[in-house]
């Protein structure tokens, strides 16, 4: 669907871009809008880490990992690519990695990406505020891990694959960034596709960028 510009009982179109056209990059700009606005793709999500890597054998890193008001961990991925490039397969990966994580080590992985942004607050009181629990409650701590895959675009493929494994009970989220441009700004409009609005409580919303 297209945006208009509705000024002066006049309707015009505003064009559409892509993030490569405009210079906008993945992880110097993308990600770093969406880290601190996580409620644009992921409502109710707090985030924990960025660029998480802490696992033997493996250089793979999880562009954005949070946790729901649930307890459960959130695997974030981010493309800003046409067809997400084997995102889910990437995330299914992730997802296992982290699936054993326990509350203990989610505090000491959060409070060092604390103090990386420059921090003073402490990981643990803030976690248990989020999840509204007096003390940690290890035994409901990440029973389950969600997947949001963030990208300009899907593939059939990708989509198709998604749309299976959330037939399987596998909660996976596809959310779409359309970049447009009007007068020098850029305009996203963030769309959840899968799973479809009408089916999911979170809402399809705009955004400036």
């Amino acid at each position: 669907m297209a945006i208009y510009d509705f000024t002066d009982n006049s309707l015009n179109k505003v064009e559409i871009t892509t993030f490569n056209a405009e210079g906008i990059l993945e992880r110097q700009h993308l990600q770093l809008a969406i880290k601190h606005q996580i409620e644009v793709v992921a409502p109710n999500c707090l985030v924990i880490s960025e660029e998480f890597s802490e696992w033997s054998e493996s250089k793979r890193r999880i562009d954005l990992l949070a946790i729901d008001k649930q307890g459960n961990l959130v695997v974030i991925e981010l493309k800003r690519t046409e067809s997400g490039e084997h995102m889910e397969l990437q995330a299914l990966r992730y997802s296992a990695m982290v699936s054993t994580l326990t509350f203990s080590r989610a505090i000491e992985i959060y409070q060092k990406y604390l103090t990386s942004i420059s921090s003073e607050e402490n990981a643990e009181s803030n976690l248990l505020e989020f999840l509204d629990w007096e003390e940690p409650q290890e035994d409901d701590f990440a029973l389950d891990v969600r997947v949001v895959l963030v990208s300009a675009n899907f593939s059939k493929e990708l989509t198709t694959s998604v749309m299976w494994l959330n037939q399987r009970n596998l909660d996976i989220r596809c959310v779409r960034l359309i970049p447009y441009k009007y007068q020098n700004q850029i305009l996203l409009d963030v769309q959840q596709i899968i799973p479809l609005p009408l089916v999911s409580s979170n809402k399809c919303s705009t955004a400036r960028f």
